[in-house]
């Protein structure tokens, strides 16, 4: 998905103030480590998967994805969620006060990895390029990425594919560890020496050997 939330790469925004390495707290609120409790509470209910979880945050008003805090994001999404999957009605959200019981779960999200799984595509050193495509639903490709060329670092399991996780669907692809050089993705400017290092799906790949 194109969107506020992927910026990444994205030429103009300006830069990321981060605080230093190792004095960062953990939380900057007393209320937030209620929400990452929360957040993986609701998830152990298979109401819905953790790409769903995203998607939602990615599909944020622009104005209000650049004013929330990190933690506001997630208590946001989770409001949306819990009402959208029948845990609480608005009303109930509104008044912090249950009034209806909570609807049963009749599709809930159960990861299954008994569906067979190709083999490997391919293999380490093997140089691919990022599919350049542009969906309009949830995605883990960063838009960065797309129509540059890397190299396969290693195969690394299989893991539900985003796209369809998103939508409560469970199809298990191939993940593989591929390194892009610094130049490949931001031209010559770009450190020398570096490179990003991207846990990438089978689908999001295309062989160029």
């Amino acid at each position: 998905m194109n969107g506020i939330h992927d910026l990444g790469g994205m030429a103009g925004f300006g830069p990321v103030w981060a605080e230093p390495e190792g004095t960062e707290p953990n939380f900057h609120a007393d209320w937030e480590p209620s929400v990452l409790s929360s957040m993986y509470g609701t998830l152990r209910l298979h109401r819905w998967s953790l790409d769903e979880f995203r998607f939602t945050i990615e599909r944020s008003a622009p104005v209000d994805y650049l004013r929330r805090s990190y933690y506001e994001k997630w208590l946001a999404a989770l409001e949306e969620l819990a009402v959208r999957h029948g845990l609480v009605g608005e009303d109930e959200l509104a008044s912090g006060r249950a009034s209806l019981p909570v609807k049963p779960n009749e599709h809930p999200w159960t990861p299954s990895f008994e569906v067979p799984v190709a083999a490997p595509r391919f293999v380490a050193g093997q140089v691919v390029r990022a599919v350049n495509r542009h969906p309009v639903g949830h995605t883990r490709q960063p838009r960065y990425v797309r129509g540059r060329v890397g190299t396969v670092v290693r195969a690394v399991g299989a893991e539900p594919l985003p796209e369809e996780a998103a939508m409560g669907i469970c199809t298990p692809q191939r993940l593989y560890l591929v390194r892009f050089e610094a130049a490949a993705l931001w031209g010559p400017d770009a450190g020398g020496n570096d490179a990003v290092y991207l846990e990438l799906w089978e689908s999001y790949l295309e062989d160029l050997s």
